[in-house]
């Protein structure tokens, strides 16, 4: 299966992880089956956001709700590698939650695309998802 994301996604999202600089900037993808719909920044309240990022629960919650109301649903997440690596870190497979979510991942000029692999409740690394940019 293929992420689909519009090339003013791919744009905002590298404008935002350039504007963040040495600390990373993180948020929501929304969408359906393969295909985001919307990507929604969030704070990073990440006690180091150099090296790490926490999506705002504040944030988190509310699109929850709003997504159990008949909203977009949540289709995963982003954050940017400050670093220019667009690959999950030792962190990233720690910090994971084993819910089958997409997490695209910035670095440099560069987005990729990660799914959770699981053995129960412990996430024990990423497979690549191809990402496809239209329009």
């Amino acid at each position: 299966m293929a992420l689909h994301l519009s090339s003013n996604d791919q744009k905002q999202l590298l404008r935002w992880a350039a504007d963040a600089g040495q600390s990373e900037c993180c948020g929501i993808l929304r969408g359906r089956g393969s295909r985001v719909f919307a990507v929604e920044k969030t704070a990073n309240i990440a006690v180091d956001p150099s090296r790490n990022f926490e999506i705002d629960p504040a944030a988190l919650i509310a699109v929850y709700k709003d997504a159990r109301a008949g909203g977009m649903p949540i289709l995963g997440y982003f954050h940017s590698h400050p670093n220019g690596l667009a690959a999950p870190s030792a962190s990233d497979i720690a910090q994971a939650a084993p819910d089958g979510r997409i997490w695209l991942i910035i670095g440099g000029d560069a987005i990729t695309a990660w799914q959770p692999v699981a053995a129960g409740p412990q996430v024990t690394g990423f497979t690549s998802v191809p990402l496809v940019v239209e329009g």
